[in-house]
């Protein structure tokens, strides 16, 4: 009884093996195909569902331009917001450099708090913000740039705080003495 069943699971196990490699041959077969250069070499659903919209017109396709002049172009659903086309823009440039130099690991944190998006010279910086309320529709062009910010947001470096309370001391300590 006991290598009858043991059969049946691996002809089960074989059975589900072909499958998964005729799966495997049939996808990078079509992936090959020039129509469907747009589809990332290991898509997932919502891959595949945005570019299903982007066709239907319930997205939109936005080129993100770098700072060396470098492009590439990112699809996001017509009722995305600012933090959403950063999180494409983080896994699209992730795929990007792990495909040139293997695993490795970017501070996004640090990137948004020193870069920003910008449309027209107008900075995209309420990440709650929809695309379609700053003015971005199908093919528009979004220039990643350097953000140094300002007053306005309360956010000054590091180096600065340190230099303002350094300065303090030292007139407490000249007071007193």
């Amino acid at each position: 009884m006991e290598s009858e069943s043991r059969k049946e699971e691996s002809l089960v196990y074989s059975n589900a093996a072909t499958k998964k490699a005729r799966l495997q041959s049939t996808l990078s077969a079509l992936l090959d195909d020039p129509i469907l250069s747009d589809v990332p070499k290991k898509p997932t659903i919502t891959d595949v569902e945005t570019l299903i919209n982007l066709e239907q017109g319930s997205a939109m396709k936005i080129t993100i331009v770098k700072m060396d002049t470098t492009y590439f172009d990112i699809v996001v659903l017509n009722s995305s917001t600012v933090k959403d086309l950063k999180m494409s823009f983080e896994r699209r440039t992730n795929e990007i450099e792990q495909g040139r130099l293997g695993h490795r690991h970017i501070s996004w944190r640090h990137v948004w708090a020193n870069y920003c998006l910008c449309l027209h010279n107008e900075k995209l910086l309420d990440d709650n913000s929809l695309l379609s309320d700053c003015g971005l529709q199908n093919n528009s062009k979004v220039h990643f740039l350097p953000f140094v910010a300002s007053r306005v947001f309360q956010k000054h470096s590091r180096r600065r705080k340190h230099r303002f309370f350094h300065g303090l001391s030292k007139r407490t300590v000249y007071e007193t003495g």
